[in-house]
């Protein structure tokens, strides 16, 4: 079958089994996924003694607080591109008080590239189709800072186009990677025939520094952040026989809580990034979740008056407390969340990424379904805003 012949819902039964479902003419599909992560596999279990080696850190108290906060993350590994070399190379960065954003920027700016290629790389090889074809390139990262962007710098690398529409989406932390797949479904459903390479690279190394019993947020880093990254491609009217289509983008929106600005608080300053999390941010997304996914649900005629557990639900898992309190308040049976908890376990936060880790877990378990199982669900994610990013999902 020839590359642009389409048929008009983008589908056949030649190409599609009877198990899979036709997608929506003019809606947006995610069409292939692939991910990276650095060399540095951490164990949770291994975590506290290194970090405090590390940090040349010898006080008691934050040891013993670091190893209850690592348990209570329920993270179990963690990649980083944190490694003895460059801390060999860069030992102020262990060193309170000095001025090291330089320093961090060289090691993040190529770190999250490199990351984000190899993604785009993975990705791209599942897709089956030239990068020649891939016409608007969206970069999401909160952890690299310079101009031309890493949008410029992955162009170039992966031999896009000269003429390929460039979106770059900085610091959005956590929900970064549901902006992104906002940003590329508009763009997909504009622009008839395109196809839109999304990516997300995130690296701690701007965050990393020893631990201050001023700044308590710095533990909570320590013990539930990761490094790594993700890719999709995305566009409308699959190519029969040469494009696969698993999820569609079927409706988007965006919304922020009003006086909640200082909830979650990221500086720049001469020694990297500083984080304050507000203790009531579970709290917050509890009291107002429902109401969101109320308003997103009701995009769709269908799925008026459905119950919440007739859909699949990936929920970006910025900590455990936030899955715990969104299962309570939305009566979720206990494995609904199951996919983000394992993307938790695996890899932990890894900010923009994650919602993918979540969506490539849930592949999989579909794959595993006889009947290909919800059609209906919702990706999620909160972030600084606070910021809550929803897509209305269908499965294919």
């Amino acid at each position: 079958m020839s590359h642009n012949k389409k048929n008009v819902n983008g589908a056949s039964n030649h190409f599609f089994q009877p198990s899979r479902r036709l997608p929506t003419p003019g809606k947006a599909t995610i069409l292939a996924m692939g991910k990276a992560l650095p060399p540095q596999l951490v164990p949770q279990d291994c975590l506290v003694e290194g970090y405090m080696h590390d940090t040349n850190c010898k006080d008691l108290r934050i040891k013993e607080k670091l190893e209850r906060l690592c348990k209570t993350t329920t993270v179990k590994t963690r990649y980083t591109v944190m490694s003895k070399e460059i801390l060999e190379k860069y030992p102020e960065l262990a060193t309170e008080g000095t001025p090291t954003i330089n320093q961090r920027l060289e090691i993040a700016n190529p770190a999250v590239v490199e990351m984000a290629k190899e993604a785009s790389l993975a990705c791209i090889k599942e897709w089956g189709r030239s990068v020649d074809e891939i016409t608007h390139i969206v970069y999401v990262s909160s952890s690299e800072i310079r101009l031309p962007g890493g949008d410029l710098h992955l162009s170039t690398e992966l031999g896009l186009r000269s003429d390929v529409g460039r979106v770059m989406l900085y610091f959005l932390g956590c929900y970064g990677g549901v902006t992104g797949l906002r940003v590329a479904k508009d763009i997909a459903e504009n622009n008839p025939g395109s196809r839109v390479l999304l990516t997300t690279s995130e690296t701690t190394i701007l965050g990393f520094r020893p631990p201050n019993n001023a700044r308590p947020y710095d533990l909570v880093g320590a013990a539930l952040f990761g490094d790594g990254a993700a890719a999709v491609i995305i566009g409308t009217e699959p190519i029969v026989g040469t494009e696969s289509p698993f999820i569609e983008l079927n409706f988007a929106m965006q919304q922020f809580l009003p006086g909640t600005k200082n909830v979650i608080d990221g500086r720049l300053t001469d020694e990297g990034i500083n984080f304050k999390l507000g203790r009531d941010l579970p709290e917050k997304i509890q009291d107002n979740i429902e109401e969101f996914c109320k308003k997103l649900i009701a995009k769709n005629d269908e799925l008026k008056g459905s119950n919440y557990n007739d859909l699949f639900w990936a929920v970006h898992p910025g900590g455990p407390a936030i899955l715990d309190r969104l299962e309570k308040t939305m009566k979720l049976q206990n494995e609904k969340l199951n996919c983000s908890r394992k993307a938790l376990m695996d890899f932990g936060n890894v900010s923009s990424n994650t919602i993918f880790y979540v969506i490539e877990n849930m592949r999989e378990e579909m794959k595993n379904k006889k009947d290909g199982g919800e059609e209906w669900g919702l990706a999620l994610a909160f972030g600084p805003g606070i910021t809550f990013e929803g897509i209305l999902l269908r499965s294919l």
